[in-house]
């Protein structure tokens, strides 16, 4: 395969988001075609306000049959009150009316690999990253196998 001679590659320290949006809907069309019929990424976001201020949430993706957390964060000051775990009974509640049956996360060792473990998450991949820390991947079944999952 020869490529054509008005094809350039850029390298941008700062892609426009119209940029960045050609990849995925790219993806998806190249896996409507070999999958035809399957459910796009669908996104997911739970927030808490106080008094119209986001001060914790979670942002994520269904997929497939999967709730992929993209983001959880609570503010410093309401941290240990119970306020992480609502979201995510809540994420989780409604990846479930999704038809998901599990869900994954990824986490650094220094955030809170503990926290999601206390909610029925296990460790299925680990990377040695960022230096002196790991990536922790984490998964969890969602429905029971007697449920049809």
């Amino acid at each position: 395969m020869t490529l054509a001679s008005s094809l350039r590659f850029d390298v941008d320290d700062r892609p426009a988001e119209a940029d960045i949006e050609v990849l995925p809907q790219g993806l998806e069309d190249f896996n409507e075609s070999q999958w035809p019929g399957h459910q796009p990424w669908r996104p997911l976001g739970v927030f808490a306000r106080d008094r119209g201020t986001i001060v914790a949430g979670l942002a994520g993706e269904t997929y497939c049959g999967w709730l992929f957390i993209r983001y959880l964060w609570v503010s410093d000051d309401l941290r240990g009150r119970g306020i992480g775990r609502e979201l995510m009974d809540k994420g989780e509640g409604r990846a479930l009316e999704r038809d998901c049956h599990s869900a994954w996360v990824d986490t650094f060792s220094f955030q809170a690999p503990g926290f999601y473990e206390r909610l029925g998450y296990q460790v299925f991949g680990e990377l040695d990253y960022p230096p002196s820390h790991k990536r922790l991947f984490l998964r969890k079944r969602l429905l029971s196998p007697d449920k049809g999952a």
